[in-house]
């Protein structure tokens, strides 16, 4: 049985995730912010609440120490948690704006990712999934219609999309320092979701595909990549 962390995963595609591993057999721990929120919805779907604030440092010490106590190690982790920011312009984009979009999408996932090292150490055949967006990658922003099968829906987004594109180097540098941890970032697309207003083109279910596949793939998958339903996005 394998020990599995999502943040952020009271509903959408991190309750979607937990859901689908729960059902394959993994014990999940299902991160969230709000206590109740996360007991109720753990409860539901037969996972463990786990009270979890990614931009609090002694949140994440917490809940590593935590899981420690319970289950001695962790074997797939999923940074899942992340925000939008405000929908203003590049011309209209603060610093804050930005500071406040990266510390829980990019510095939320380092807090946890650097807690939880010691336990995925000592877990089986360990995976790290960053779930980071199509709006990430610098090759689609530069010229979004060349690369439009790969990402069919491209918004301008400064804090979002240049957050996600710091989650993404985050995840090759960790990858390469962290060769026998299979790390990888992966695209749900546009996905219906609280997240978007249910604007998404995506259902759920169709979002986590992509995510339930890297978290359980075999020892031998791949690493440091950037991965949408579709195969390899460009970064």
């Amino acid at each position: 049985m394998r020990t599995t962390l999502i943040t952020g995963a009271t509903r959408g595609l991190g309750l979607e995730t937990a859901r689908r591993l729960a059902e394959a057999g993994h014990t999940v721990y299902l991160g969230a912010r709000d206590a109740r929120r996360g007991e109720e919805a753990a409860r539901r779907i037969g996972a463990r609440p786990l009270r979890l604030d990614v931009t609090s440092e002694d949140s994440v010490r917490a809940a590593a120490k935590l899981v420690q106590e319970e289950a001695g190690r962790l074997d797939v982790l999923v940074n899942n948690a992340g925000i939008s920011g405000p929908a203003t312009s590049a011309a209209e984009a603060t610093a804050d704006d930005l500071l406040t979009v990266y510390d829980t999408n990019v510095f939320g996932a380092v807090r946890v990712t650097h807690a939880f090292l010691p336990l995925l150490e000592a877990g089986e055949a360990p995976v790290v999934v960053n779930v980071s967006s199509g709006l990430g990658s610098l090759a689609v922003a530069a010229d979004p219609p060349a690369h439009a099968s790969s990402v069919p829906v491209w918004l301008p987004a400064l804090s979002y999309g240049s957050s996600k594109a710091a989650l993404n180097m985050v995840t090759v540098q960790y990858a390469h320092a962290l060769p026998h941890i299979r790390i990888n970032a992966v695209d749900p697309g546009l996905t219906a979701t609280d997240f978007n207003g249910h604007a998404g083109n995506r259902t759920v279910a169709e979002g986590a595909e992509i995510i339930v596949l890297m978290a359980t793939a075999g020892p031998d998958g791949l690493t440091g990549g950037y991965f949408s339903a579709a195969g390899p996005l460009p970064w």
